[in-house]
């Protein structure tokens, strides 16, 4: 998944103004007539849900919108340029000078990046009491040109978080639609998936958060890239085998941005159908012992879905 790309774009050359004289026949001295040059063409961004990646941005990194056209004789404007929009996937942010400019959340949402440049003004209106015959006419304005960075962060209701193979991806597939690769390997998942739940007539956008390991939140692995995405996630779901990996991830969530402090979380003993009924005892008891209440699933098997589903619906914000 390309979620993050560094972009130049610039707004269109204003046009020329144009040197020209009005011509009748047996006058020398004619009056000015050059018209104005038309404006360059303004750079947009557009949030739009045919987008899911920034790849588009990823090998072309150059976006520069026309120019407009040159003003012409008999005070003939030139046309303005058609304005240059660019489509990213809803919940990309841009930064410009290392600071965030725009949110783009909402699709639709569509935001000037940079502007096109004023049109030259022609001779005709160049004309002044010292000079009446100005044999000059203004050059268009550049356009804007900015830097930018985008970086996509996903928007989604419900995160899971986990180590790796903590079972996040098979869990999605069981709640959602979603059909992820699925492997018995560390780092399966390498980008997010994302799957929507339908339950008791509600619906809810889950992804799969990519396994997160110890100093994720200094960029070890792929620590950054998984961490952004749980930002806007509005309920954690914690897929955990005991209280000092439910720990690990926790300390990672926060280290990153304390933000994710007050986000709410579900935690969830996965995979029981692999567990002994002894061992299941142990780890609710490990984890009731720090005052979390986790719910047993097995995924494979359908045990305690249902009661996950209704957790997550009773979650989210109405």
């Amino acid at each position: 998944m390309i979620d993050q790309a560094q972009v130049t774009v610039q707004g269109g050359q204003g046009g020329a103004g144009a040197v020209s004289f009005l011509r009748r026949k047996g006058i020398t001295q004619t009056p000015p007539d050059g018209g104005d040059g038309g404006d360059g063409g303004n750079v947009y961004l557009e949030a739009s849900t045919d987008r899911n990646t920034l790849l588009d941005f990823h090998f072309n990194k150059i976006f520069r919108a026309p120019p407009g056209n040159k003003g012409g004789k008999s005070n003939k404007y030139g046309a303005a340029a058609l304005d240059l929009t660019l489509k990213i996937p809803v919940g990309t942010q841009v930064y410009w000078l290392d600071r965030m400019i725009h949110d783009l959340s909402t699709p639709g949402q569509k935001v000037m990046i940079a502007r096109g440049g004023e049109g030259g003004r022609g001779n005709a209106k160049l004309k002044t009491k010292t000079d009446r015959l100005p044999h000059w006419a203004e050059a268009g304005e550049p356009g804007e040109i900015k830097d930018l960075r985008l970086e996509l962060k996903i928007l989604a209701d419900i995160g899971l978080v986990g180590l790796p193979n903590a079972g996040k991806s098979t869990l999605l597939s069981r709640l959602t639609a979603a059909h992820p690769k699925i492997g018995a390997y560390p780092f399966t998942t390498l980008e997010p998936n994302l799957g929507v739940m339908v339950w008791k007539g509600k619906t809810a956008v889950v992804a799969d958060i990519p396994g997160l390991i110890e100093g994720a939140a200094e960029g070890k692995g792929l620590g950054h890239d998984f961490l952004r995405h749980v930002e806007r996630t509005k309920v954690l779901v914690h897929l955990t085998a005991s209280w000092s990996d439910y720990q690990l991830i926790r300390n990672e969530l926060v280290k990153y941005s304390k933000v994710l402090l007050d986000k709410k979380e579900i935690v969830v003993i996965s995979q029981a159908d692999t567990l002994t009924p002894p061992d299941l005892k142990a780890k609710v008891k490990d984890l009731s012992s720090h005052r979390l209440k986790p719910i047993v699933i097995s995924a494979l098997t359908g045990e305690g879905l249902g009661s996950l589903k209704d957790k997550i619906i009773e979650s989210l914000p109405d």
